[in-house]
């Protein structure tokens, strides 16, 4: 009886030409869309919801400014921040992932990008964003801030813009950041100040749009992970 491990390891060398498609569709696609902000956050989170409402005013707000805006292309925070990019008439980017629960594509992202990888979707989340907000998620939205969070740390990718929206949903993480990864010393004092909380929209704009206008006009812009 031959091992399912084997079959999947001789499947290997395929494999590979499946991940380099994914980066080369989706590299020539976000190369043209232009500064973007990528706002991650729950995809359980309903329009009643005041932090989909909130996502709404951020994609709007931003695509007021220019900026495309990027999401997981999902249902919950992600359709909100769509919707806003797309009734601002901007670029709203979805980049979908296959997933059997949960995960669906909704219809306001008007530049969708699906992906079977979560690495190489990941990877895109960040090369082409010059800030980054983060709304209540779940362990998706969690592992996305610490690794963008990790790379602005370790210097792999510039100090742009981190956002985390909602106090109330925050608090509770920045306190135990506080009180043990920085009191025992698992990371250096300051690096707390690597990101910003805020609870209005139109704060988390102008954190964004700031930050553009002090490192010139959009071309200038660096890119992450470049």
């Amino acid at each position: 009886m031959k091992s399912n491990a084997v079959g999947f390891t001789r499947e290997d060398p395929w494999r590979i030409f499946r991940i380099m498609a994914e980066f080369v569709d989706s590299f020539e696609t976000l190369s043209h869309v232009g500064p973007a902000v990528t706002i991650f956050g729950s995809a359980r989170t309903l329009p009643s919801d005041p932090y989909y409402q909130a996502s709404v005013a951020l994609g709007k707000g931003l695509a007021k400014h220019h900026l495309a805006v990027v999401t997981g292309g999902g249902p919950g925070i992600m359709e909100a921040a769509n919707r806003g990019a797309s009734e601002g008439k901007g670029k709203s980017v979805g980049l979908n992932i296959e997933l059997p629960f949960e995960q669906k594509g909704n219809r306001f992202a008007n530049i969708p990008i699906n992906f079977h990888y979560f690495f190489s979707r990941k990877v895109c989340f960040v090369k082409y964003s010059v800030a980054f907000i983060f709304m209540p998620g779940g362990f998706g939205t969690l592992d996305e801030f610490f690794e963008v969070l990790t790379l602005v740390q370790t210097h792999r990718i510039s100090r742009f813009p981190l956002i985390l929206f909602g106090s109330d949903y925050w608090t509770g993480l920045l306190k135990w950041m506080k009180s043990t990864l920085e009191k025992d010393g698992f990371i250096s004092r300051g690096e707390l100040d690597l990101f910003t909380v805020t609870d209005d929209p139109q704060e988390a704009i102008a954190i964004v749009v700031d930050y553009i206008r002090r490192v010139g006009p959009p071309e200038s812009v660096p890119k992450a992970l470049g």
